[in-house]
């Protein structure tokens, strides 16, 4: 049904119906966000309504939004509202080609070939002259103007060609002349858009062929401009693009069509074997211009013209040739005249004239010198992208662009269940999953587009875009943060939490640290390596999930030397724009920097508010291609919607906490009727489950991991800052922390002995890498303890940590990478007595004892709980083999996300919040083309 002036979609109000097409209804619109007029094309009801032709629609309207052109008529973006699915464009005021053509007095007055003509105003309408124009014989377009059209269309056929885009429906009709005399070309590549059979083997498939069946003059003015292997229904290119541009250069000079007929059936017999008429073409046509249009119109594609920038050039040399200029009759006044008549006023104003014209070409030089000099801007085109049912959100990074933004990569569910990544181009309606990534996450590209790096169950991965094998570079930290590929051959990553950077050949190899971290700092994540390698963006932070409160940082590989750029803020990105962006409390903010000083310019300026991230683990769901696409996942932080729940082995969960929030580091009580965790502003926080009332038990907002004592009255927690600590506070809130160790290494308590005298830590040495140690204690008044002397109890050149005492003391599970992979290991205690056995198999996390002293569990690299039994034979461990406890898959920012409830019966968890029912499943990410023109604009 025809919509109504007045009828609203979305943020577009309907002005007035500009026409129907073969494409569908074409409306005039007002956009009331931007305060633009724009032109609504209403797609047909048949297909709004046929999800595959859609979303194969959606990837076309993507590729075909970049066509950012003067000669090609802009794609803004995709309306879809509850009934009505419109492409956004831009409008375009004028006649088109065809009216031009059937207009009964030129649109442009005659003007000196090369230059743009004068513009006198549009041709008379098609009511002025009759139902379609009838009673006036079209007439050849005179020669100058008809060169000045030619060259424009060329260009925009040209830009398209290079990005791989044809037109496919080239015709008069889709051709628009502006008020001013620019050409703009319509409906760019929509026949294949908006076919549904994306072949391209039908003739069926030009849209006014399928979609306007009944309207034969429609339908005959497409055939006329077939190439003839498009009329036999053979696979099309861009030669078909160059046959309809001799189609139209013919009828421009001509006034008649190529091939005609009475039927659609006469008309592409009439393509197929027929000959132009050449003898309808003027004698005062260039010769040049003649080859060149018979040169299009050669039926062999393959002796055709090869490259509409051939036609181009010739248009131009044509257009700048003495011959083809009428000459120019010199302007003078009436005095003027006179004067020239009486032969008084050349040889006195020569000089003048000369001198005039020399300043006016100098002025002209210039000022296009400068222009040259500057960047086309182009206006920001936005684009809501459905990946798909298949597609999934990640926690870090949900989708990536390739550099030259023709492929996104992003996560998706598995046929087995598992995520793994998968492919998409976007000039295609169909994904592809990437086999052999399964649990892949944090994906990148290499700089050429033709890797994707990734992360998977500890290891740093790659695979070819085309498939196959994946290839595995190196082990790493399962809660890897960041790997970026640079143009030098390397990739960095920041291994996790209490880890600097890491550098590696992209063949692969050994780890190479890269940075150090500054007192105060656990954690260099998110890096990226800025053009030409020479130096390293990237997140440092004194906290493991209060980024927030992070800085943006560079390390000059030259120099060594490392500077803060921005106090405040996580997830730092150089843009080839010349600007700097990050986050900073939900919000996408930049800033111009210099590249080559290593300097920011200026104040922050916010950009965006609606960039989904995660304020825990400082990532930022936004990736950009080198042309200036910017692609991102619209939302809050992921930090907004973790859950506290508890949950059993057969995967069932009930909520602990009322409300989702950034929570970390879960701790039950030994009586399990208290539950102390890191919130809000990196401060310990209590929960008595009993009452169901939380308490705040510090406010400097640098408290982490809590530890209860045995017998429940006190917690321990460390400090970040510019030194590190563990202090020791009472568990109700009374009286005053405590200090118990200061150090300017990384100081973090995991565990007390049974007898609560006993304190397991571990702690980062700049030549041994994270070791375990345990401070004894005095604790004759509790309230005030006594430190004794720290002891070490194993140190290596691997990192070991998160140590846990069994209930009964004689032995410590704790985390290693000795053998390349974080797995669990359970060594006795006290140290010296010999023996270790490794308990988890390809990969874990935390090691959990069980009170009665028959179980130990353990979370693996993919966030899943283990369990195993074990008993002690002699002064030997005895582990059995480890089985599935449950199959749920838990949260993790990067730090401990669980805890054993005392009965052994359940565990207290991080989840994600699920989707409520009836939500959407699909994800959909927001595309912004021409962002860096944007950026210009905003931060000159």
């Amino acid at each position: 049904m025809p919509l109504t002036p007045g009828t609203k979609l979305g943020p577009y109000e309907i002005v007035a119906p500009l026409g129907t097409g073969g494409m569908g209804e074409v409306y005039r619109a007002r956009d009331s966000k931007l305060n633009r007029e724009v032109a609504l094309k209403v797609l047909p009801a048949a297909m709004a309504s046929d999800a595959d032709r859609m979303a194969r629609f959606q990837r076309e309207a993507q590729v075909l939004a970049s066509l950012n052109h003067p000669n090609i008529a802009a794609i803004y973006g995709l309306e879809d509202s509850s009934s009505v699915r419109a492409l956004v464009m831009e409008i375009v005021e004028g006649p088109t080609l065809a009216e031009r053509i059937a207009g009964t007095r030129p649109l442009t007055q005659p003007s000196s070939v090369g230059r743009p003509p004068q513009v006198l105003g549009p041709p008379p309408s098609p009511q002025a002259r009759g139902a379609g124009g009838e009673g006036v014989r079209p007439s050849p377009i005179p020669l100058d103007e008809t060169l000045h059209i030619a060259r424009q269309i060329t260009e925009a056929l040209e830009f398209a060609h290079e990005r791989g885009i044809i037109h496919r429906d080239l015709k008069p009709a889709n051709i628009k002349i502006t008020p001013d005399g620019a050409v703009k070309v319509l409906d760019f590549g929509l026949a294949k858009a908006l076919t549904p059979d994306p072949s391209g083997t039908n003739i069926s498939n030009s849209p006014t062929l399928t979609a306007a069946a009944t309207q034969a003059g429609m339908i005959l003015g497409t055939a006329a401009y077939m190439s003839p292997e498009q009329a036999k229904g053979k696979t099309v290119d861009r030669r078909a693009d160059i046959w309809a541009f001799g189609c139209v250069l013919y009828e421009t000079l001509t006034g008649t069509k190529v091939f005609e007929g009475e039927t659609v059936s006469e008309t592409l017999a009439a393509v197929i074997k027929d000959e132009p008429d050449w003898g309808r073409l003027s004698e005062a046509t260039p010769p040049r211009v003649i080859e060149l249009v018979k040169r299009c119109l050669i039926k062999d594609p393959k002796r055709r013209l090869r490259d509409i920038g051939e036609a181009r050039i010739t248009l131009e040399e044509v257009q700048s040739s003495p011959d083809a200029r009428p000459p120019l009759t010199p302007l003078l006044t009436e005095e003027g005249k006179r004067e020239a008549r009486g032969g008084k006023l050349w040889p006195r104003t020569l000089p003048w004239a000369v001198a005039a014209m020399a300043s006016l070409a100098a002025i002209i030089l210039a000022v296009a010198l400068w222009r040259a000099t500057r960047p086309v801007e182009q206006p920001l085109t936005r684009l809501s992208v459905d990946l798909g049912p298949q597609a999934m959100t990640a926690l870090n990074l949900t989708t990536a662009i390739s550099p030259d933004g023709r492929r996104l990569v992003f996560a998706a569910h598995g046929p087995n269940g598992k995520p793994q990544l998968a492919t998409l181009l976007l000039d295609q309606s169909q994904a592809t999953t990437l086999p052999g990534t399964e649990n892949g996450g944090n994906p990148f590209f290499s700089p050429d587009g033709q890797w994707i790096g990734f992360i998977a169950d500890g290891q740093l991965k790659k695979i070819s875009v085309q498939g196959g094998a994946p290839v595995t570079l190196c082990s790493v930290s399962p809660n890897t943060m960041g790997a970026n590929w640079g143009d030098d051959g390397s990739i960095v990553l920041g291994d996790g939490t209490l880890s600097p950077l890491y550098r590696i050949p992209a063949a692969g190899g050994a780890l190479e640290p890269l940075s150090k971290l500054a007192p105060g700092e656990i954690t260099h994540r998110w890096p990226q390596v800025l053009p030409g390698g020479g130096a390293v963006l990237f997140t440092g932070s004194a906290s493991a999930s209060a980024q927030d409160n992070a800085n943006i940082e560079v390390l000059s590989l030259k120099t060594g030397q490392v500077k803060i750029l921005q106090h405040g803020g996580y997830y730092g990105r150089y843009l080839p724009s010349g600007h700097l962006v990050f986050l900073r409390q939900g919000a996408l903010f930049g800033v111009k920097f210099d590249a080559q000083r290593l300097e920011v310019e200026g104040t922050p300026s916010p950009l965006l508010d609606d960039v989904a991230s995660n304020s825990s683990t400082g990532a930022g769901q936004f990736d950009f291609s080198g042309a200036g696409t910017f692609v991102y996942l619209a939302g809050k932080s992921a930090a907004e919607v973790w859950q506290m729940a508890w949950l059993d082995s057969s995967g069932r969960t009930q909520p602990v906490l009322a409300a989702p929030g950034s929570y970390g580091t879960p701790r039950l009580s030994p009586d399990g009727r208290k539950l102390a965790f890191v919130g809000e502003g990196s401060d310990v926080y209590v929960h008595d489950l009993d009452r169901d009332t939380t308490s705040r038990l510090t406010f400097n907002g640098r408290s982490l991991v809590p530890v209860w004592s045995p017998d429940g009255k006190y917690l321990v927690f460390r400090t970040t800052g510019n030194d590190f600590g563990i202090l020791w506070v009472r568990s109700d809130g009374a009286g005053e922390p405590q200090q118990l160790m200061e150090s300017l290494n990384i100081l973090v308590p995991w565990s007390f002995s049974p007898d609560g005298r006993r304190l397991l830590y571990f702690e980062h040495h700049p030549n041994t890498g994270y070791d375990l140690w345990t401070l004894g204690l005095d604790l004759a008044d509790p309230d005030h303890p006594k430190p004794g002397k720290p002891e070490l109890f194993l140190a290596s050149p691997a990192d070991e940590n998160v140590p846990r005492f069994s209930p009964d003391g004689r032995w410590v599970a704790y985390r290693s990478n000795e053998s390349g992979t974080d797995e669990v290991y359970v060594r006795p205690f006290p140290p010296g007595n010999g023996g270790k056995w490794q308990i988890s198999l390809g990969g874990g996390l935390y090691a959990l004892w069980a009170k009665d002293g028959r179980e130990l569990f353990y979370e693996t690299a993919d966030n899943r709980i283990m369990v195993m039994d074990y008993t002690v034979e002699g002064g030997s461990f005895v582990p059995s083999k480890p089985r599935l406890w449950c199959d749920k898959q838990l949260f993790y920012a990067g730090t401990s996300n669980l805890d054993l409830a005392p009965d052994g019966k359940r565990f207290l968890v991080l989840l994600m919040s699920e989707a409520k029912p009836g939500e959407k499943a699909s994800v959909h990410v927001t595309m912004l083309l021409n962002y860096f023109d944007e950026l210009r604009r905003r931060i000159p």
